[in-house]
C-alpha cells in the first residue's frame, strides 16, 4: 500500500477528512489511496490473512491501512455469515472472534468512513445472528455510552443492517439515545438511519418518531431524516 502513495490525492483526503488542528480528524495520516485501490489490496489479502495478523493493520499510522484491516474483517465475517453457516458452531466462534477484535480496536476506526464501511457489515450483521458473546444490547449500549465519538457512531450506523432486514428497534433505541448529541457527525448519523427506517421499514414509524421529537432534534438530523419526503412534508417538519 505504501508503494501506491499519491501526494496530490493525500492532500485532497487530508482536507476532506478534516485533519487540521481542532478538527475531528486532527492528526490522521493518509497515503493518498482511493477506496477502490484499498479494496483491490483486500481482495488479494483477505482470503488467507490470519485473524491474529489483522491488528498490525488496525494499529497502522496510515488511514488507508487501517481501512484495509477493517475491510478484511468485513470480508472474513461475511464468509462465516452465510445462511448455511448461521447456526454452525465453528462459524459462530469465528464471527464472535471477529466482533471481539472489532470492539477491542474500535477506537482505531477513527473517522466516519472507517466506521461506516465496517460497523453495519460486522456489528449490524452480528445482531442478526446467533452469538456466544452475551447480551447484544448491553454490548451496543457500551459503545453508545462511550466517550469516544467513533464508538458512539458505530452504535448508530450499525443499525443500517438491521433496518435492511425490517427491524427498526435498534435504530429507534440509539436514535433516541443520541438525539441530543453535541457533534454534527452524530446528527448526520441519526438522521441518516431514521431516513433509512422510513424507507426500509415504515414511514409511519418515522412520522411517529418525528411527532415526538421533531421540535427538539438538531436541524441537521431533522434535515437528513426527512430528505426523501415531498417538499410540502419537509416544510411541515422543519417548521416544527
Amino acid at each position: 500500500m505504501e508503494s501506491l502513495q499519491d501526494e496530490k490525492q493525500r492532500q485532497v483526503l487530508m482536507r476532506f477528512f478534516k485533519t487540521g488542528p481542532g478538527e475531528y480528524g486532527h492528526g490522521d495520516e493518509f497515503l493518498g489511496l482511493k477506496v477502490p485501490q484499498t479494496r483491490e489490496v483486500v481482495k488479494l489479502a483477505a482470503w488467507d490473512t490470519p485473524l491474529d495478523e489483522v491488528p498490525e493493520l488496525l494499529m497502522s499510522r496510515w488511514h488507508e491501512v487501517r481501512l484495509c484491516g477493517l475491510l478484511i474483517l468485513v470480508d472474513q465475517f461475511s464468509k462465516q455469515a452465510t445462511k448455511r453457516l448461521a447456526n454452525d458452531e465453528k462459524a459462530i466462534a469465528t464471527r464472535d472472534a471477529i466482533v471481539s477484535m472489532y470492539l477491542q480496536y474500535a477506537e482505531q476506526a477513527n473517522n466516519w468512513d472507517l466506521v461506516d464501511l465496517s460497523a453495519p457489515k460486522i456489528l449490524g450483521h452480528w445482531l442478526l445472528l446467533p452469538t456466544h458473546l452475551g447480551d447484544k444490547q448491553q454490548i451496543l449500549d457500551g459503545l453508545a455510552s462511550s466517550p469516544c465519538l467513533w464508538k458512539q457512531r458505530m452504535s448508530m450506523v450499525c443499525t443500517w443492517k438491521t433496518l435492511q432486514q425490517g427491524d427498526p428497534s435498534w435504530c429507534l433505541r440509539y436514535a433516541e439515545m443520541h438525539l441530543h448529541h453535541p457533534h454534527d457527525l452524530m446528527h448526520k448519523a441519526v438522521g441518516w438511519m431514521l431516513r433509512e427506517m422510513g424507507k426500509r421499514c415504515s414511514m409511519d414509524l418515522l412520522q411517529q418518531f418525528l411527532e415526538r421529537h421533531a421540535h427538539e432534534m438538531p436541524r441537521t438530523a431533522l434535515r437528513y431524516a426527512i430528505e426523501k419526503m415531498s417538499p410540502a412534508e419537509r416544510e411541515h417538519w422543519m417548521s416544527r
